[in-house]
């Protein structure tokens, strides 16, 4: 799991940019314009943005309070910790109201207008990335523990 983010979020946006790249050479080219690749860009952008706050997580790089740290560094060990506590309350809301949402997708059968993928495959990223990102904040704690364990013992 050390490379999934990084090697779905690479593909999805190699699919979007190939998609862009050919509706551009049609639309310009040969005044023809694919209808699904805007569709399809705007699902592959929405996908990249839950896949990326998994990534965020986990390479720290997420936004931080990095002011105050700065300015009082014993502030850092629980400013952290009050951020990866805000990051799990997030990621269990994206589970919870994902899966609510995801749930209501299956009951209506929507699908999208162009492509017609059924809106819950869309959906259920909600949920699947909650659970990531949840899984991500923990081992991102884990190293953060063991680390101040590692500093306090020298």
């Amino acid at each position: 799991m050390t490379f999934f983010e990084e090697w779905t979020l690479f593909i999805t946006v190699m699919v979007a940019l190939i998609a862009l790249f050919f509706n551009v050479v049609l639309r310009y080219g040969f005044n023809y314009s694919l209808a699904w690749s805007e569709e399809l860009v705007r699902e592959v952008i929405i996908y990249t943005t839950f896949i990326g706050c998994c990534s965020a997580v986990k390479n720290r790089t997420m936004i931080k309070i990095d002011a105050s740290v700065q300015l009082i560094p014993k502030l850092k060990i629980p400013l952290t910790f009050f951020s990866n506590i805000v990051t799990i309350i997030f990621s269990v809301m994206m589970m919870v109201y994902g899966w609510r949402i995801a749930a209501l997708q299956a009951q209506t059968f929507q699908k999208t207008i162009i492509l017609q993928i059924p809106l819950v495959y869309l959906y259920s990223i909600l949920p699947l990335m909650g659970v990531l990102m949840f899984i991500r904040v923990l081992q991102v704690m884990y190293e953060d523990f063991a680390e101040n364990k590692r500093t306090a013992a020298n």
